[in-house]
């Protein structure tokens, strides 16, 4: 679930670390903002997707204790 946030939050970082230098501007709070809206918006876009996931997962984990109890498959 985070591994998509966090790969667009280095790609964003990379990009604007790129600009930084090519500009030579090395501001860090330049860094911080880009990030914090591109993270924000994928996470408003595919965050009910991905909690989507992780209740179907915990759904089967829940239902799959039963099983484990009685140590059958």
């Amino acid at each position: 679930v985070a591994l998509p946030l966090l790969g667009l939050a280095t790609a964003v970082g990379t990009v604007v670390a790129v600009m930084q230098a090519a500009t030579q501007i090395q501001e860090q709070t330049l860094t911080l903002l880009p990030k914090l809206l591109a993270v924000g918006a994928a996470a408003a876009v595919f965050g009910e997707a991905a909690l989507r996931g992780c209740a179907r997962l915990f759904e089967d984990a829940v239902a799959a204790i039963p099983a484990i109890v009685r140590g059958g498959p």
